[in-house]
Order: C-alpha cells, then structure tokens, then sequence
C-alpha cells in the first residue's frame, strides 16, 4: 500500500465528511469543499477518521496517496484556511483592494485589474503587500501565481511582485 495513503486523516472537532461512491464532501466552520474520487480509491469513514482504500495495485496506488493528501489540505481548509502573501518591489508599484478588484501598479502604461474570484478574500496591509486568502490550497495558491505572472521579478534588480519571503537571486550587470 502506499505509504502516504496508509495514514488515516483526522478529522477536528466541528469536522464532517461525507462520503459517497462519486467523492467525498467535508464541511467544516469555514466552509465546506468536495473532491471526486478516482476509479479504483474508495474512501472509508470510522468514527473521526477517514482511511483510504484502493483495489488495483497500479496506478490507484498513487491516486490513493494523492486522495488523502488533497482530504487532509481539505480539513486544514475548512477548520485554519489558507493564505499566501505577495509583496511588491519596485518604485511606484502598488496594490489596492477596490470592491471585487485588486488594483496593480506595477510600471505599466496602464493600471492592471484583477477579478477577485469566488472564495478567495484579498486584503493590502500596506501599498507594497497583498494578502491572499481562502480555503482552498489549489485555489489560493493559484491566484498568488497568477498575479506573481503579471510582473515577475527580474534578475538584475529585483523588481516586481514576488512571494514573501522569496530569495531572488540577482546576476552580476554588464562590466566595462
């Protein structure tokens, strides 16, 4: 069996899942998310813990490890949430938060908006910092790279939106 799906997912306290042949739904004081279950993986309820089974020793083994990976991102989902933090380095560059909208300043000739999608809250501390949130862990993480895309750092200055805590690794410039 694979290793990954041999751990049982614990489910908190204020923690439901509902399994059926199609996938598995948890809910959970955030909110609630459902994953699809592969051919060949089932999952298995007893008491606060859910453990995953698979019949083919191919390729469901591995669609079993990534099944219990995507439940436990799931309960940490719906009971802490998830959050990705994006900073801007540049002169000028900036962010704000306008209703559904994420307003960037990034160099351009023009303004870039951004479509905050369902399920995900977006909050600017401060000009230079954007903060994602959802529960979610796909979701969440996908927006933070798609907005990191607009303007990725560059390598000789460093400048435009990168994750926090990223270490950019600059190049030497042009010698004389």
């Amino acid at each position: 069996m694979s290793r990954i799906a041999k751990a049982p997912v614990d489910l908190p306290k204020g923690v439901t899942a509902t399994v059926s042949p199609e996938g598995v739904t948890i809910k959970g004081a955030k909110g609630s998310l459902s994953v699809p279950l592969s051919r060949g993986v089932s999952v298995v309820q007893t008491e606060q813990k859910l453990q995953i089974k698979y019949t083919d020793p191919g390729l469901s083994r591995t669609q079993a490890g990534a099944t219990r990976a995507h439940l436990a991102n799931m309960v940490t989902g719906v009971t802490k949430g998830y959050e990705r933090k994006l900073e801007l380095v540049g002169v000028g560059f900036r962010a704000q938060v306008t209703g559904k909208t994420l307003n960037l300043t990034l160099g351009f000739s023009h303004p870039v908006t951004f479509a905050i999608p369902e399920g995900i809250t977006m909050e600017t501390p401060s000009q230079t910092e954007i903060v994602i949130k959802g529960i979610d862990r796909q979701k969440v993480g996908q927006i933070a790279a798609e907005i990191r895309d607009v303007r990725p750092p560059e390598p000789y200055k460093g400048k435009g939106v990168r994750y926090s805590g990223e270490k950019i690794t600059l190049k030497e410039g042009k010698k004389k």
